[in-house]
């Protein structure tokens, strides 16, 4: 089984996460960290939907890591995910629930409406 890191692209700074938030891609952000079960739970299947949305950019934040930017956006449970562009939010899926399969594909399909 594949890490997430391992396919995903990581953020180095606060300043480069900004950055990213602003170009004219979807970014999808994904808050999570090692000793999470419930972030285990969703790598096999990963890799499948970042493959279906490949005109999406994932990137990995390990939320220990980024304190901050969890703090920063309200991202109280892991995983969670938050995607941009231009700036702008395009939506989250973020709650203390374990996440399924089907419902992160139903939230990376709204993203492109």
């Amino acid at each position: 089984m594949m890490n997430m890191k391992e396919y995903m692209k990581t953020i180095q700074t606060e300043t480069e996460y900004a950055q990213i938030k602003a170009t004219d891609q979807v970014s999808v952000f994904v808050f999570s960290a090692v000793w999470c079960p419930d972030c285990r739970f969703i790598e096999p299947f990963m890799p499948k939907l970042t493959e279906k949305y490949k005109d999406y950019t994932f990137y990995y934040i390990d939320r220990d890591q980024w304190i901050s930017l969890a703090q920063e956006e309200m991202v109280m449970g892991i995983p969670s995910f938050i995607a941009y562009r231009n700036g702008e939010e395009l939506g989250r899926f973020v709650s203390k629930l374990r996440k399924s399969e089907a419902e992160i594909d139903v939230f990376l399909a709204s993203l492109s409406k």
